[in-house]
């Protein structure tokens, strides 16, 4: 069984998202580990992009600082690699595709695998183009997470039946004033995902609160928050390791308590 597989075996998943080199790289590898230890069951990495337009402006921001800090992605495998003997829960890579294939896809996958990363994220691959990096993901053993959303529709099925580690689902909390009517999409999606197939359904966009955090994981399989930390990391800089850990430690207590 996976890392990624175990992270939701038994239980609701707290998934947790963290700019990499935010405010700079000492500040994520000393972060990574503490984030562990207060209940993230995954934590997800990003990478840094000059045009990361599947972002809001908080990780936007967030970028900009990493790359200013001197975050670059060779950087970031050695941290990982430092980072991963001290932490047993998966680690996932959020990037985009230019990245991928300006660093040669096949060699970032190996890159990933040495480092000790068990999946990534690509938004900006849509799952109908995915085999552009699915093939050099599953050769390096790494689980390429596909995303789907509830204006996927009929596509859902397709996605789900394929999708490798779990699911990445977009909620529509964040684009809409109407909360329950997003966990009322949230639940119909899943249950969608439900009858094709078993893989784990995480859910993202907009959650911040503990309620928040406890009414997804109650139609899902785990929360993903990432704006909300990254927030706490832009406000506190260097110092951010207790605060982010205290918000964690709120957040998974929700979501198991769903």
């Amino acid at each position: 069984m996976s890392r990624i597989s175990k992270a939701f075996e038994d239980q609701k998943a707290f998934i947790a998202f963290v700019t990499g080199g935010d405010p700079d790289l000492d500040t994520t590898e000393k972060l990574i580990p503490q984030m562990a230890a207060a209940g993230a069951d995954l934590i997800e990495i990003g990478i840094p992009f000059s045009d990361p337009i599947a972002e809001g402006v908080v990780i936007q921001a967030a970028d900009e600082r990493a790359l200013r800090a001197g975050t670059t992605t060779d950087k970031l495998f050695d941290m990982v690699a430092r980072v991963r003997s001290k932490v047993d829960v998966p680690l996932v890579f959020m990037t985009y595709v230019n990245p991928v294939y300006t660093y040669g896809t096949e060699k970032f996958a190996q890159k990933c695998a040495e480092c000790g990363i068990d999946g990534i994220v690509i938004p900006d691959v849509p799952f109908e183009e995915q085999e552009e990096v699915s093939g050099a993901c599953e050769a390096a053993g790494i689980e390429l997470i596909s995303m789907i959303a509830p204006t996927s529709h009929d596509r859902i099925d397709m996605i789900a039946r394929q999708a490798k580690g779990f699911l990445y689902c977009m909620s529509p909390l964040g684009r809409t004033s109407v909360y329950n009517g997003a966990v009322a999409a949230v639940k119909e999606m899943v249950d969608r995902v439900k009858t094709v197939s078993d893989i784990p359904c995480a859910i993202s966009s907009g959650i911040s609160t503990p309620e928040q955090a406890h009414e997804m994981a109650a139609v899902s399989d785990g929360a993903i928050v990432g704006s909300a930390i990254v927030k706490i990391v832009a406000h506190y800089g260097k110092d951010c390791v207790d605060p982010v850990c205290s918000y964690i430690k709120d957040m998974k207590a929700a979501v198991l308590a769903a």
